[in-house]
């Protein structure tokens, strides 16, 4: 299982962003560049269709491969009051030879996409990983290079963490937790629901900027209480 929430930012602001998870993460970024092709299930493998996500990460010295299988969110009246979307997962390391057994078993290719931008790792109640990236389609088939942008001046937030049936409670309060501190950058909600972007991301961006110049003379906790406060989201 995963606990997932989405939000976008404008692409001025990304590095303003970048500053305020180096602050609350204290860890350093890592480059991102995944290749993602969706995978859809033909009528020969029954009468419920089935989409597969292979994810070649482009930025390792020789490409690797990750099959990954989404499915279906938790349901129920305690699942809709949750912030943070709660479903099941399945991901594998695969073979470079994964896109032509696909094939071989009826899968098609839907579409696919190309996503850039960075990632940070870290353990705050439980492990999360946020990714910021831009999103890009392929004018031609699989030639990555060629990518342009889906929503050009915008950028894809996404919070995850994985969870347990066991544990996906404490998950959730630990994203939702997290969350509160972008707050003034970008609204979090489950995948599918649109929330655009926030007012207040600016004035943050700008503070943001002002203060955490990168020089290392900063503390970052001072700089993220600095930023909630005066986005009137903290008193004194």
């Amino acid at each position: 299982m995963e606990c997932v929430v989405q939000g976008i930012i404008e692409t001025q602001h990304v590095e303003a962003l970048e500053i305020l998870l180096q602050g609350l993460c204290g860890v350093h970024r890592e480059r991102l560049r995944i290749h993602e092709l969706c995978l859809k299930s033909g009528p020969n493998l029954g009468l419920v269709a089935s989409e597969v996500r292979l994810l070649c990460d482009l930025e390792q010295p020789e490409p690797t491969w990750t099959v990954r299988h989404i499915g279906g969110a938790m349901r129920g009246a305690g699942a809709e009051q949750l912030s943070v979307l709660v479903r099941t997962l399945a991901e594998s390391k695969v073979s470079k030879n994964a896109l032509r057994l696909f094939y071989s078993l009826g899968y098609k290719l839907d579409h696919e996409l190309l996503r850039v931008g960075f990632a940070f790792h870290f353990q705050r109640g439980a492990q999360i990983t946020v990714t910021v990236s831009s999103v890009n389609k392929m004018l031609k088939l699989h030639t990555t290079d060629e990518a342009v942008p889906v929503t050009p001046g915008i950028q894809l937030v996404e919070v995850t963490a994985p969870a347990s049936s066991e544990n996906y409670t404490e998950v959730v309060a630990a994203v939702s937790s997290f969350c509160e501190y972008l707050a003034p950058l970008l609204h979090l909600s489950k995948p599918g629901v649109s929330t655009g972007v926030v007012p207040t991301a600016a004035a943050a961006a700008a503070s943001l900027m002002s203060d955490g110049d990168g020089d290392g003379d900063g503390d970052g906790k001072e700089v993220v209480w600095h930023i909630l406060l005066s986005c009137g989201l903290l008193q004194y």
